[in-house]
């Protein structure tokens, strides 16, 4: 995720006012991988704390690797740092030399100790990579490459180290001082200063390296172990934060406890500290014992916190804590191998939040998130495998595919091993490569012994792009039904043919006049195409394919709309059913956008739907959170992943008029509905969790049929809220209609949140996704808001990203949603340009959308290129997009 700067090439003196293109950055490749020449077992840090100076003295027992090169040249990387000061086994030297960035220290024999001073200005760092300041507190990110912006080190996964930090800084500035592992001294200093040593036992890779010093206080409680460690808990936030932390150390709690019970890994340290910053590029890090969050998910209550941000925060502690053996005990060999720990992570994450709530309703969750943001990264320009075969800038491979489908594929050895047998392969798995860095073979050898599945052929998922595309004809002869199933791997950037992969599906056979079916099946297809037999079929059955999502496939399969209704109403998959209601819609919406339906077809379309839905309203076996799910309809990035090229603008109308029409059609059922959930009481039960999703839910169909009575109805609810889950969800229904309920509910919700800045993001975010028809309009006077800073991500993200995913404000036939991102691109670069990078795949989707606005996206593409200073992450990224 860091940043390494480019020297540029010597000025052209043939031409003096031409400004030399920038160097095309290197290509980093998986199959160049070289064991390190020089280890380094052991690292002293001595940090002396300021602001704008902070004094990095570092000392390096290093020892060559027998399996290294035998080079006699220590290179140890760097990132806009100089060294004041090297030294070898005690004595200074002149002979070293910079190359690049890298430090340089020739070394003869087997083993020295290297000792390098450094001065960094964490005031000037907008990166937010390495030693950088928040709000007057000092902090770190390293991963991926930020530890040398700090130090001289060889900044690489499979350098473990063990770590002893020294800090010292004014005490009134820095009152709190922390870093991995255990505290072993602390002291006064003179002068108004103090220091606190740490050591932490176990050995690390750079990027797991942490420092925290600021005026913070803690959540404090204790867990004890399974094998009866007794180990203290500190969640440390700033001064009047503290009351919002309980959910998130209840969290990590119960995180704790249910590593032990699932996965059998117990905590290894004496402390686990979290310390949440508000300036952050990502969600969290797992540093050793030392987790730094995004204050978002840390920070919660009823009164600022919806019941998405409670499970938010719930699945980052969770994620983070369960890094401590998937990540930090086993690590990752390079950075090729990242799903090896974030992919299993995401899954190990995943299936903790389904045992603490819905696990239905996470599933469904889970698959929603893939279809719109890993599909279509799977089918545009930035197609990767979940094990990348080269890179030019690491960070730009922290993606979707690489983390969401990454879990995917770890749940599919899952479901064919099945629960319990898989667990005996994750337990090989962490017996045989704890304290090493690993690689994604490693994994998969292990679950492989350890299960006794035969996974040669499923290793293609690892090195394979896109998503396979499953087309289904089911024919009824006789009592048998035959299944044909048919994969297609369509053709990505570097991998123009594929093989076929082995596909795990959960099927099953309904009788259509019981309604019921005679067991679920396993099959697995491994061929292009093959035919499964099923017998004992007096009629045609009704299947149901893919349950639970068994595979992150695309299903091709043209079926009756009654069939759906009937899997929407008697399939008893929660997943299956919701995907029965969902291929309703999409179908419906398809052959809508694309022009080929009849009036009476799309009557007939329609009343099928309006069948469906009435009955989820109406349905009193459905529990709520479960009713919610299936009242959402399609995002419409998931329907354009049906088209060859897709016009955003029809199907974004096409849904609004079905959103429109549902809602008169249902009208009093809805009302019915939100008038019931109304009356039930704040709670964080699962009662009243559902019937606050769809309180909202329901208001934003009355609202898209009857905007007078939603504007109505949604002011009442805003109104009467006690809680952030009806505060929002009211706004964000008003944001949206041309009412004077919108201007009311907008400014007192900025006015009665002022200064809390995590909510303040929700303001922003909530009026540039709106479809309010001037949303263009409000989001540039937002860009010049008091309250608008480019420099922190979160806010950054609250408007932009917002504007980036809103088809409304993006897609706008002007081009002018384009030119928004583009501007902000080219203007973020230079302050962040790991946040920057990812705004530019929005418009990399330019060849999947129809010719007009195509060419507007391209254009825009085309100017951030013609950037003469830009970044490796940019630049990767935008010349991927346009090649």
């Amino acid at each position: 995720m860091d940043i390494v700067s480019t020297p540029a090439e010597p000025q052209n003196l043939q031409v003096a006012d031409a400004a030399p293109p920038p160097p095309a950055p290197a290509v980093i490749k998986r199959e160049d991988y070289l064991p390190p020449a020089w280890l380094v077992p052991e690292i002293t840090l001595d940090f002396r704390l300021g602001l704008e100076e902070t004094r990095v003295a570092s000392v390096l027992q290093v020892r060559r690797n027998p399996a290294g090169n035998g080079t006699d040249t220590l290179r140890l990387n760097g990132d806009q740092i100089a060294p004041a000061s090297v030294k070898v086994d005690g004595v200074a030297i002149e002979d070293w030399r910079l190359d690049g960035p890298d430090l340089l220290v020739p070394l003869t024999g087997e083993a020295h100790e290297v000792a390098i001073e450094t001065i960094v200005n964490p005031a000037a760092n907008s990166q937010l990579m390495g030693l950088y300041a928040s709000n007057g507190m000092l902090c770190t990110q390293c991963e991926a490459e930020g530890f040398r912006r700090i130090t001289f080190f060889p900044d690489r996964p499979d350098v473990l180290s063990t770590y002893t930090v020294r800090m010292s800084g004014p005490k009134a500035a820095f009152p709190i001082l922390l870093a991995n592992g255990n505290c072993t001294a602390s002291g006064e200093g003179e002068d108004g200063t103090h220091w606190a040593e740490w050591h932490d036992p176990w050995p690390k890779p750079s990027y797991l390296f942490a420092l925290v010093a600021g005026d913070l206080v803690a959540n404090n409680a204790h867990f004890t172990t399974m094998g009866g460690r007794e180990v203290e808990l500190n969640i440390w936030v700033r001064p009047g934060d503290e009351g919002r932390t309980q959910h998130a150390m209840d969290s990590l709690i119960n995180s704790m406890k249910w590593d032990e019970e699932a996965f059998g890994r117990e905590y290894d340290l004496d402390l686990f500290n979290i310390v949440a910053v508000s300036d952050f590029n990502m969600g969290a890090m797992e540093n050793k014992g030392l987790n730094v969050f995004n204050t978002r998910y840390v920070l919660a209550d009823p009164e600022t916190a919806t019941d998405g941000d409670y499970d938010a925060v719930e699945g980052v502690i969770g994620h983070e804590y369960f890094h401590n053996w998937s990540g930090n005990r086993v690590t990752c060999r390079d950075w090729f191998q990242l799903s090896l720990k974030e992919g299993f992570t995401v899954l190990r994450d995943q299936l903790f939040s389904a045992a603490m709530g819905s696990e239905a309703v996470k599933r469904i969750e889970d698959v929603r998130i893939l279809r719109s943001a890993q599909f279509p990264e799977d089918s545009g320009p930035l197609a990767h495998p979940i094990r990348p075969d080269s890179y030019q800038e690491i960070s730009n491979f922290y993606t979707a595919t690489v983390y969401n489908k990454g879990a995917e594929v770890i749940r599919m050895m899952r479901t064919m091993a099945g629960p319990d047998v898989f667990r005996k392969g994750t337990d090989l798995y962490f017996d045989r490569h704890d304290g090493e860095a690993a690689t994604c073979e490693d994994f998969v050898t292990s679950i492989e012994e350890g299960t006794g599945l035969d996974l040669a052929q499923f290793r293609q998922w690892y090195s394979q792009a896109g998503t396979p595309q499953l087309e289904v004809e089911l024919v009824h002869e006789g009592t048998q039904a035959r299944l044909t199933l048919t994969q297609l791997v369509p053709p990505t950037p570097g991998q123009p043919t594929k093989a076929p992969m082995p596909i795990p599906l959960r099927v099953a056979l309904f009788d259509r006049a019981s309604g019921r079916h005679d067991g679920e099946q396993l099959i697995v297809l491994d061929k292009v195409s093959d035919t499964f037999v099923f017998d004992g079929f007096a009629s045609a059955p009704v299947i149901s394919i893919n349950r639970g999502f068994s595979a992150p496939v695309s299903i091709q399969f043209e079926r009756d709309p009654d069939d759906l209704v009937f899997l929407a109403a008697h399939d008893d998959d929660p997943f299956a059913r919701y995907e029965a209601t969902q291929s309703l819609v999409v179908q419906h919406l398809v052959a809508a956008v694309g022009g080929s339906l009849s009036d009476a077809q799309h009557r007939a379309g329609r009343a099928a739907i309006g069948e469906a839905f009435s009955a989820v309203l109406t349905d009193p076996a459905l529990d709520d959170l479960m009713r919610g799910e299936l009242m959402i309809l399609p995002a419409g990035s998931y329907l354009a992943e049906q088209f060859a090229l897709a016009d955003p603008a029809r199907i974004q109308d096409e849904r609004e008029a079905l959103k429109a029409w549902l809602g008169t059609e249902c009208m009093a059922a809805l009302t019915a509905l939100h008038d019931r959930a109304v009356a039930v009481p704040y709670g964080r039960d699962a009662a009243a969790r559902g019937a606050r999703k769809i309180k909202t839910g329901a208001l934003t169909f009355i609202a898209a049929a009857d905007p007078a009575e939603g504007a109505r109805r949604a002011i009442a609810q805003y109104r009467a809220a006690d809680n952030m889950t009806d505060r929002q969800g009211a706004v964000m229904v008003l944001a949206s209609l041309d009412a004077p309920e919108r201007e009311e509910a907008l400014a007192d919700f900025r006015q009665r949140y002022e200064g809390n800045a995590l909510v303040i993001d929700k303001w922003f975010s909530l009026q540039a996704g709106s479809l309010h028809p001037r949303v263009l309009e409000h989001i540039r006077s937002l860009a010049n808001h008091p309250d608008f800073a480019l420099t922190n991500p979160n806010r950054a993200r609250s408007l932009y990203m917002a504007a980036a995913v809103n088809p409304v404000a993006f897609h706008d036939a002007s081009g002018e949603g384009y030119r928004l991102i583009g501007d902000l691109i080219r203007r973020l670069d230079p302050i962040n340009p790991q946040t920057a990078a990812r705004f530019v795949p929005a418009l990399g989707r330019w060849r999947r959308i129809e010719p007009v606005r195509a060419a507007l996206m391209r254009a825009e593409l085309e100017r951030i290129a013609a950037e003469p200073s830009l970044s490796r992450d940019v630049r990767e990224q935008v010349s991927k997009s346009l090649g």
